[in-house]
């Protein structure tokens, strides 16, 4: 039992980096638009996650400081500064989209208009945030948001053509879209899967959780179970609307529609238990975002910071993440649609991918904080090859959002 709860870190940064409002609706609509012929997509942004969260959580455990920390040291004021700006940015809009995610989910519970539920949900992740142990928080929204492999049983219990699925996997898009759109999901999928937010969430969970260097196989354990766990649950929304959906060409827009071939396979159980799964994954993704808002912004300005501590001793840190809070919940009631809005933080986020990961690459070279743990030449070869993949969807992302009409 103790081995599991050692994952459960890494499962709760998967979950809530590849499974969250904007990513269950994105992979369920590239599905029912593209069927199987994006899920390439999701196995390079799983490889390359692997990749630099691998060296964030090896910077945390070797040097017991968060990666975000020592960007700052290393690089300097101003480009750390950047990286904040643009970090806390698409991570508060994130923030934003997740308490709608569990609005949305607390809708489809009760039917009850999710905008009246957006005030609960950001009061339930501020208290959460706010008295719950870190390590209480990870086990208990990681593990329930394990509850979504429903959508692989789905799969299997659908009538799948296994045929058709296989035959999408090497081939380019449909008669029905073009390859702007084609490229404009894949950019919005591998922006998903990378999104800066999960290694600075990771790097600093693996800070409150005490890591050192004798925790460097948990470390990876998390990082090489959690997030292919995490894709693999993407890919079994996105096969699941492949089959539902791309044979009728009915597009999906919609939480309610995401979770329709769960039901149509497994009846009233599985539609209760993947709205489950909906609810914890966007339940936890709320507060890997709220803290890695405050993570940044305190670590930056050198703050006392953490749940590790007392409220009382961090209560700059705390502010921080209910102001984010408050900010996320706030633009969620001037009626935008949820999302939507993490559809186009999903974009955003794609052109500040560089200033994110060129630093967490510098800082894994860095001998005076990882001794000899700095990266290899395989693992720097990895992350050189990953930095030009970012670098080119970082320059394609506005362009192809404007030319598609984001996608339509």
């Amino acid at each position: 039992m103790k081995r599991l709860f050692a994952i459960t870190l890494g499962i709760l940064t998967a979950i809530g980096g590849f499974v969250d409002i904007g990513d269950l609706v994105a992979n369920s609509e590239a599905g029912a638009r593209f069927g199987l012929r994006l899920a390439w997509v999701v196995v390079v942004g799983v490889v390359g996650i692997c990749v630099y969260a691998e060296m964030a959580s090896r910077v945390a455990a070797v040097s017991r400081r968060p990666v975000f920390d020592l960007i700052r040291e290393r690089l300097g004021a101003r480009i750390a500064l950047a990286n904040l700006v643009g970090s806390y940015l698409i991570t508060l809009l994130t923030l934003g989209a997740e308490i709608g995610g569990v609005a949305l989910a607390l809708h489809l519970a009760s039917s009850v208009h999710y905008l009246l539920w957006v005030p609960l949900a950001a009061a339930a992740v501020w208290v959460v945030l706010w008295r719950v142990k870190f390590e209480n928080l990870e086990r208990f929204f990681g593990l329930l948001g394990l509850t979504l492999v429903v959508f692989v049983v789905a799969l299997f219990t659908l009538n799948t053509d296994w045929a058709r699925l296989g035959s999408e996997l090497t081939s380019g898009p449909p008669d029905t879209e073009n390859w702007a759109t084609y490229g404009y999901f894949a950019i919005a999928l591998f922006a998903a899967a990378m999104t800066p937010y999960e290694v600075f969430f990771l790097s600093s969970g693996g800070v409150e959780e005490n890591w050192t260097r004798k925790d460097l196989v948990t470390a990876r354990v998390n990082v090489f179970v959690g997030f292919p766990l995490g894709g693999l649950l993407s890919l079994g929304v996105m096969a699941c609307a492949a089959v539902v959906f791309e044979p009728l060409s009915v597009s999906v827009d919609s939480i309610g529609q995401t979770t329709l071939p769960v039901a149509m396979a497994l009846g009233k159980v599985g539609l209760a238990i993947v709205i489950i799964g909906v609810f914890a994954a966007t339940f936890g993704a709320a507060l890997e975002t709220g803290l890695s808002n405050g993570y940044t912004i305190a670590q930056y300005f050198g703050w006392e910071w953490g749940k590790r501590v007392a409220p009382r001793q961090a209560a700059r840190f705390h502010t921080v993440v209910l102001t984010s809070v408050v900010l996320g919940a706030a633009l969620l009631l001037t009626t935008v649609d949820p999302v939507e809005l993490t559809e186009y933080s999903l974009v955003f986020s794609a052109v500040v991918l560089p200033l994110t990961y060129l630093p967490i690459l510098i800082v894994a070279n860095d001998r005076d904080y990882l001794g000899d743990q700095v990266n290899g030449p395989i693992r720097n070869l990895l992350g050189v090859t990953y930095l030009v993949v970012i670098l080119i969807v970082a320059i394609a992302a506005i362009p192809l959002m404007i030319i598609t009409g984001a996608g339509q």
